[in-house]
């Protein structure tokens, strides 16, 4: 696959040593700002998370969800949430029927808006709207709850000339708590208003949709799918509650590629099940997952009908990376962490396997807890490995911290603790990342699993959250 060379102007921020600060209490109180100034600067309320997108034949680009053709977003402060005036209302629009999928918590307990999307998608193929608020989940609020989405998809859908099930809608916040639908609904003529294709749009959807996020998570890339140029762009949102099927996590995903809706649903669950089911906080699985995905189909590429041929591979390598740069920005951002973790492993049997045992190391506590500590402890990370029930021979067992080997062949090796240890510390005194690589036989099978360390902060963010 080749790179689209496009005279685009580019800014992507450097995150090489720099540290964001971390409140050692609460996120509730990071920043006081004057109405004024959330009106007119809402794309830059909070910085930017780091460009964490895999390498390959793409290239970064600015835009995010507005990126692709054919797409427009906004956000606003709206009074939804419970203090502080950040924007809490995002809008994502397409300006043609677009081929939709969407991927959601597996936890009972799902929220309203859950429920309302999955029915929408299974009542029509495409959408032309995502509606997102901040400040209330609207989890376990019960036919009231479910009746406020209603009334807010079709207030919305009025608005626009949509018929109701072409919006959709996201919540996060706190569960219980049904939406501010008098705030929202009042709100709804400045967001609409404010719509644009702007990079600025597109940022400030990005952060009105966060909660006790420090950063806006947004992402584009620009390939080639057969002789055509694609775009496909993202932004999510999610710091604490995560764990894989999927976390308290919100995103939406946009393309100009053109595609079949069987195709495309099917390539986005493949997509986050390589990305967003494989990151992990600290182990809870939220009510309101939600991850939507958008196919405007104004690139004028050629059509994908199938899963098995060549632009169906691009396009799926594509869909797979923007997903995996938010993911791992999700991760980078986890409540009270100072680094990410990736988890690489090679081979088990098939791709499931390595995931699978890969997922087990990042979410295991005394892991991450090691590593807040700057423990080289590999045996936290063998016995990890061990309980993901899948089968391997302890004798080819292999396991590295960033470039140092601990273990080889099923044994310890003596290594340079000191210099493990640095590792550990340089990677949280620049909010860096912390490479652990475990292979476990000679199967063709790969896997990768994000997470972070685990802090005293996570305890005091999560202690007070709704106080």
């Amino acid at each position: 696959m080749s790179i689209c060379f496009h005279q685009i102007s580019v800014k992507l921020p450097s995150f090489n040593n720099r540290k964001i600060w971390r409140p050692s209490v609460s996120r509730r109180a990071l920043t006081i700002v004057s109405m004024s100034s959330v009106a007119t600067d809402a794309a830059n309320y909070i910085p930017a998370a780091p460009i964490l997108v895999p390498e390959g034949p793409w290239q970064q680009i600015s835009g995010g969800v507005t990126a692709a053709k054919g797409f427009k977003a906004s956000g606003i402060y709206g009074g939804l949430r419970a203090q502080g005036q950040k924007p809490d209302l995002a809008l994502v629009t397409c300006d043609v029927d677009a081929i939709s999928a969407g991927a959601f918590t597996t936890n009972v307990v799902a929220a309203a808006p859950v429920v309302y999307c999955k029915k929408a998608l299974e009542k029509s193929k495409t959408a032309r709207a995502v509606l997102i608020n901040a400040g209330q989940a609207n989890a376990a609020t019960g036919d009231a709850g479910y009746q406020d989405v209603i009334e807010c998809a079709s207030s919305l859908a009025e608005m626009l000339h949509l018929v109701q099930e072409e919006v959709l809608i996201e919540s996060t916040g706190v569960i219980g708590h049904r939406i501010k639908k008098k705030a929202l609904l009042e709100a709804l003529p400045k967001l609409v208003g404010s719509l644009s294709s702007t990079i600025e749009g597109a940022d400030s959807a990005a952060v009105a949709i966060t909660t006790t996020d420090l950063v806006k998570k947004s992402v584009a890339i620009e390939s080639k799918v057969g002789e055509t140029c694609i775009r496909v762009g993202g932004m999510a949102k999610g710091s604490g509650m995560i764990h894989p099927n999927m976390a308290t996590m919100l995103g939406v995903i946009t393309t100009d590629a053109v595609v079949d809706s069987d195709v495309w649903r099917k390539m986005v669950q493949v997509a986050v099940s390589r990305s967003f089911n494989q990151i992990t906080v600290d182990g809870d699985t939220s009510t309101n997952d939600t991850v939507i995905a958008l196919a405007s189909g104004l690139s004028g590429a050629a059509r994908i009908s199938n899963l098995n041929g060549p632009e169906a591979s691009q396009l799926q390598l594509c869909l797979d990376a923007v997903m995996q740069g938010l993911a791992k920005s999700i991760a980078w951002d986890g409540e009270g962490a100072t680094c990410l973790i990736e988890v690489s492993v090679t081979g088990t049997s098939d791709e499931a396997e390595a995931a699978k045992i890969a997922r087990s190391v990042a979410s295991s506590s005394l892991v991450k807890a090691a590593v807040y500590g700057r423990d080289p402890n590999w045996g936290r990370i063998a016995c990890a490995a061990g309980y993901a029930t899948i089968p391997f021979n302890l004798n080819k067992l292999q396991i590295s911290l960033g470039d140092i080997m601990l273990m080889n062949g099923g044994q310890p090796l003596p290594f340079d603790r000191e210099a493990a240890s640095n590792y550990l510390r340089r990677a949280g005194e620049e909010h860096g990342t912390v490479e652990m690589h475990i292979s476990v036989g000679d199967g063709p099978g790969e896997g990768k699993a994000w997470g972070c360390d685990l802090s005293y902060d996570y305890v005091k963010i999560n202690a007070e959250y709704t106080t």
